[in-house]
């Protein structure tokens, strides 16, 4: 049996109304090279950071992989920063096979694919 936790305690956990919610993002690239890639991870992070969130991954030239969620504490990415962040993935030539998940628990539900 789970006993209530205090509101100063689930804050702390990033429990119930302080949870923080992410998506997890996975693509494979079409890049010649490093330098390539490094151009591509810019363009990335601009675009992620345009939309007041932040990521952590990382990849090659031949895959990308990266958990996005919101840059403020107790914040959280949204459904419309999933549809914005796909839809710009999109446009970007060398990518294919996109995949993105719902959003899930930034510090207890983080899954890959």
């Amino acid at each position: 049996m789970s006993k209530v936790k205090s509101r100063r305690l689930q804050k702390k956990l990033y429990l119930g109304e302080f949870a923080e919610y992410g998506f997890m993002l996975s693509c494979k690239l079409a890049l010649t090279d490093e330098h390539a890639f490094s151009v591509f991870l810019e363009s990335v992070i601009n675009q992620v950071e345009q939309r007041d969130l932040v990521m952590a991954g990382g990849g090659d030239k031949t895959q990308f992989e990266a958990f996005i969620w919101s840059a403020h504490r107790y914040g959280s990415a949204t459904q419309d920063d999933i549809a914005a962040v796909t839809a710009w993935f999109n446009t970007q030539s060398q990518v294919s096979q996109l995949k993105t998940s719902e959003l899930v628990d930034a510090n207890y539900g983080v899954t890959s694919f």
